[in-house]
C-alpha cells in the first residue's frame, strides 16, 4: 500500500461499501469495484492483481450478505451448496487463465456484459416476479448446476464483475425463483466462486492482503445493509437497482474509454 495514496485508499473504502451492498441486492458489485481498482492502482499493477484483491474483498461481503440472507428468507441451502461446489471447481479454472489478461481486454469485456445484463432485464419487466412453486424438478437443478455452477463460475475467475447479477439472471430464469430469493441463493453460490478465484489468485501471489482487509471491512458492512435492503424492499426494488447500476456503469466506462 505504500505506492497508494490515502485519497486513493478512502475513495477506494467508498467504493468497497457501495460495491457491497450492490452486491448483495442485485449481484455485480465488482462491476463497481474492479474499475475502481483498475484507476486506483499504480499503473504497472498487474491486472491479475487487481483481480485478485477484488476477490479478497469481494469474499467477506459476499458472506456476510450470505449470513443475512439464510437467516431471513427461505432457501434451499442443499441445491444453492451443490450449485457452488461446481462454481467453485470452475472459478479455480478460470482464475488459472486469468494471469495473461490485461487491463485493456478487461475494459470493453465489461462494458459489453452490463450493456447485455440491461437489455435483458429492460426487455423483460416480468422477470422474477412471479417464482414456480413446488419443489425443483431435478432437470433444473441440474441445468442450475451447469450454467450457474461451472459456467459462471469459469466466468467469476477469468474476469468476474457481474457474476452475481448473472448468477440472479441464472438462477431466476432456470429455477425460476423471484428476485429476492434467487439473490439469497446466488450469494451463497457466489461465496463459493470467489473461494475458489481467490485460492488460486492467491496461489500465484496475485492479491494484495493489507489493501484487501481494509476494503473487506467496508465491504461487509454494505453486503448485509443490501442484504437487509433486498429483503424489505422485495423484486421490484432489486429490478430498479440493477438497471440503475448498468445504466450509470456503463456511462462511467464508456466515458473513460473513449473520451477521457
Amino acid at each position: 500500500m505504500a505506492d497508494i495514496s490515502m485519497t486513493t485508499v478512502v475513495v477506494l473504502c467508498l467504493a468497497a461499501l457501495a460495491a457491497g451492498w450492490i452486491d448483495a441486492v442485485v449481484g455485480g458489485g465488482g462491476l463497481l469495484l474492479l474499475p475502481a481498482l483498475l484507476l486506483g492502482l499504480p499503473g504497472t499493477t498487474p491486472a491479475a492483481t487487481a483481480l485478485g484483491t477484488n476477490k479478497a474483498v469481494a469474499i467477506v461481503g459476499t458472506t456476510g450478505a450470505a449470513v443475512t440472507y439464510v437467516r431471513k428468507t427461505p432457501i434451499d441451502v442443499a441445491t444453492a451448496v451443490r450449485i457452488g461446489l461446481a462454481a467453485l471447481a470452475g472459478s479455480m479454472g478460470g482464475a488459472f487463465f486469468a494471469a495473461g489478461m490485461s487491463t485493456e481486454v478487461l475494459k470493453p469485456v465489461i462494458m459489453a456484459v452490463l450493456v447485455g445484463v440491461g437489455t435483458f432485464v429492460i426487455f423483460r419487466p416480468d422477470f422474477g416476479t412471479a417464482p414456480a412453486t413446488g419443489p425443483l424438478p431435478p432437470g433444473r437443478v441440474l441445468a442450475a448446476i451447469g450454467v450457474a455452477g461451472v459456467g459462471i463460475g469459469f466466468y467469476d475467475g477469468l474476469i468476474g464483475p457481474g457474476t452475481g447479477t448473472f448468477l440472479v439472471l441464472a438462477l431466476t430464469a432456470v429455477l425460476r425463483l423471484d428476485l429476492v430469493r434467487a439473490s439469497a441463493n446466488a450469494k451463497i453460490v457466489n461465496c463459493c466462486t470467489n473461494a475458489g478465484a481467490l485460492a488460486m489468485f492467491a496461489w500465484q501471489g496475485a492479491v494484495l492482503w493489507r489493501l484487501a482487509l481494509v476494503l473487506a471491512l467496508f465491504n461487509l458492512v454494505g453486503g448485509t445493509l443490501g442484504a437487509r435492503t433486498a429483503l424489505k424492499r422485495g423484486s421490484g426494488f432489486v429490478r430498479i437497482v440493477l438497471l440503475t447500476t448498468v445504466v450509470g456503469l456503463v456511462t462511467k466506462m464508456a466515458y473513460e474509454q473513449w473520451v477521457a
